[in-house]
């Protein structure tokens, strides 16, 4: 009998063994820079993502999803977005529809960090305390991610530009150092995704124009779409890799010469395959990239 019993226990176990990991569930919460305003981004692949909202987005989610099918790895990918909206909007109006346990989070807030005061970090920073609490609440193991978006032509040539005058960098940059204030211990935060330093890494480079007012430079692709605030598909694409590097530790450029979702979206090849070697450079600069 006790040899039977092992046998059964053996059995039981392998049987455990085979079954195939639980998907890891991550939300993306913020607004256009997130659902791709202006762009075939936003309509993308909705099918292969659940829009809380139920508004049809695809998105940036999206296209993480897409990346993540490329990679053999099993996601389930949810996203709540509402345009022109901060964390804190968020926060008080859609708790009742992100409150649920996620394994990652990906929170990206207004652009300027505060409509009324650009620049100023406090009200973000507080609303994403707010929110990390709140998930935490039911994951303690959740990873909560902020999202530190691109410099905005708009708000650096256009006179009236909170960082009119500066360099194109400048804006990325300060998003960056504001974002990463989130870091202390006790915030709930656990990383910030690069995205507008890796736009600016693309423009250091040469890959990508630095000034849409002038006309884009042969060779060259614009990250901003015809507003000149929110991205281009290429744009969209670049923030898509840097999400995918950091939140599964994979390279971006392992996903390959012929990456489906810049074939979907017409982006050429040889501009996709740089955003990718942008991303993974930009990403192994700032040290960020790992799952949970």
């Amino acid at each position: 009998m006790p040899t039977f019993a092992r046998r059964l226990a053996l059995l039981l176990a392998c049987f455990l063994w085979t079954l195939p990991a639980a998907a890891k569930t991550i939300l993306f919460v913020g607004n256009s820079f997130t659902f791709g305003a202006n762009s075939p981004v936003m309509r993308y692949r909705p099918d292969r993502v659940t829009d809380l909202n139920r508004e049809g987005i695809g998105g940036v989610p999206a296209l993480f999803r897409t990346f993540t099918i490329e990679a053999g790895l099993d996601w389930q990918v949810s996203l709540e977005t509402s345009p022109g909206k901060d964390l804190a909007w968020h926060f008080a109006n859609r708790r009742a529809l992100i409150d649920r346990r996620w394994d990652v989070v990906v929170l990206q807030g207004y652009s300027t960090l505060d409509a009324e005061r650009p620049g100023d970090p406090t009200r973000h920073l507080a609303a994403a305390r707010e929110l990390a609490a709140l998930f935490h609440a039911r994951n303690p193991a959740a990873q909560v991610n902020l999202v530190a978006t691109w410099s905005r032509a708009d708000q650096t040539y256009r006179p009236g530009g909170h960082w009119h005058g500066a360099s194109i960098y400048r804006m990325a940059e300060d998003l960056l150092a504001a974002n990463r204030l989130a870091l202390m211990p006790g915030s709930g935060i656990f990383g910030v995704l690069p995205v507008g330093t890796a736009w600016n890494r693309a423009i250091r480079d040469g890959y990508a124009d630095p000034n849409p007012y002038d006309g884009v430079a042969f060779g060259q692709v614009s990250l901003w779409t015809w507003d000149q605030y929110h991205a281009s598909a290429e744009g969209y694409y670049l923030e898509a890799l840097v999400a995918f590097g950091a939140i599964t530790g994979r390279d971006p450029r392992s996903l390959g010469p012929r990456e489906r979702a810049a074939e979907d979206l017409g982006i050429n090849p040889e501009v996709a395959r740089r955003l990718r070697d942008v991303a993974a450079a930009e990403l192994a600069a700032q040290r960020v990239g790992g799952a949970p």
